[in-house]
């Protein structure tokens, strides 16, 4: 029998609900706040996220979907959503034409890691970048922008917030960082000795709870930020604090992509595990530059879809749809008619077949629609159709005048 790839799913039933509402009111969300749609190819050259997501990333070392196509282009799958939307930002030459660019996006992104709760090889991410803005209040709207998404979708969380400085102040706390780290080089696990002389910072992204606790005595980059950076971070805490934003500051969160820089955050909920990531983000302000176009501020999210669905709180509202079937088929031109008008206002599931009312309740709850409407010849006679509200529990019956 032919199976789905490992890590690979089908999305339905609920999940597919769930998932058109998330992206749906999400995309609703960021438009409120200025963003315009922009979609991106999937297959990229790999050059791009090796040049942007960074050599010593395990994104690039462990986990590109790459190959060799049939006119010998090297290529990806994309693993992330922001080097796509930067490439095309220079492509068009808005970099040259100045101003400000709001874009939100969706859709797969491919990883080949350890498939597991809420990961997988193929996955989906919703994720907002802004241009040409330097001040602080634009990584505060992003901020605020995720709050709102979140809150929406009655998704519980915690906001993370850190500062990874500059090109100024970032050599220091490096040097500070590798002179701690090979100190313990005995004791810590061997991705993280091999980042020690690719990319220190990213030992503070370790999982393994070893080097975790290894790095809670590390130097921390806020002890070692310029004065621009400091400003720029205090800036930020007291703009979120004026909005009654509540966050906490976590000195060891680095983002898992090399081009950040200044502002780090990331979102989190104990309700899939402890502490789960379900978004994250940042400023990267040299990375339109370094990939060849004119130097321009930047800040970004992204937030993976399949991480939150289960976490997900639809609106009564969401959910109410109709189950229609009878218990003759005789009656079935008479329901389907029916069902044509209850379209222009509901989603509406038919049933062809005859079944008993048992049966029936069974067929919409497994649909998971919200009211389930039966025509029998009892209903006929009295011109009307019985309806159970699936959630309340009551039942009527419903006259046919009325629709």
């Amino acid at each position: 029998m032919v199976k789905a790839l490992r890590g690979m799913k089908d999305i339905f039933d609920i999940d597919s609900i769930k998932f058109n509402y998330f992206i749906e009111n999400s995309s609703k969300i960021a438009k409120k706040y200025g963003f315009g749609y922009i979609e991106t190819p999937i297959a990229e050259e790999t050059a791009l996220f090796k040049r942007s997501v960074g050599e010593s990333s395990d994104i690039v070392n462990k986990e590109m979907y790459q190959f060799i196509d049939k006119g010998g282009n090297d290529i990806c799958l994309r693993p992330e959503g922001t080097a796509g939307v930067v490439r095309s930002f220079i492509e068009n030459k808005f970099d040259k034409a100045g101003g400000v660019y709001r874009f939100y996006y969706h859709g797969q992104m491919f990883r080949y890691e350890r498939p597991q709760k809420g990961r997988f090889r193929q996955f989906h991410q919703f994720g907002c970048e802004s241009f040409g803005i330097s001040d602080v209040y634009e990584d505060a709207l992003i901020i605020m922008m995720i709050k709102d998404i979140f809150d929406f979708f009655g998704i519980k969380h915690t906001i993370k917030l850190n500062s990874l400085g500059c090109s100024a102040c970032m050599p220091t706390f490096k040097n500070a960082l590798i002179e701690f780290l090979d100190e313990k080089k005995e004791t810590l696990c061997e991705d993280c000795n091999n980042r020690i002389k690719t990319n220190p910072i990213r030992v503070l992204d370790c999982k393994i709870s070893e080097c975790k606790e290894i790095v809670k005595n590390s130097p921390k980059m806020r002890e070692n930020l310029c004065s621009s950076c400091d400003e720029d971070f205090t800036k930020l805490l007291n703009i979120l604090d004026e909005n009654r934003i509540k966050y906490e500051i976590d000195l060891n969160l680095v983002r898992g992509l090399d081009y950040y820089t200044k502002s780090a955050f990331e979102f989190v909920s104990d309700e899939i595990g402890s502490q789960s990531s379900i978004a994250g983000g940042g400023r990267y302000d040299k990375l339109v530059e370094f990939l060849g176009g004119k130097s321009t501020p930047a800040v970004g999210f992204a937030i993976g879809v399949e991480r939150v669905l289960e976490l997900i709180k639809m609106n009564s509202n969401e959910q109410d749809s109709i189950y229609i079937g009878c218990l003759d088929e005789k009656y079935l031109p008479k329901i389907f008619t029916l069902a044509k008008k209850l379209r222009q206002n509901s989603t509406v599931f038919v049933e062809y077949k005859a079944k008993n009312l048992k049966n029936h309740l069974k067929g919409a709850d497994k649909l998971n629609a919200r009211y389930c409407y039966v025509l029998g010849e009892n209903e006929i006679e009295q011109n009307s159709i019985w309806m159970k509200d699936l959630v309340l529990k009551n039942e009527q019956l419903i006259s046919l005048g009325g629709f």
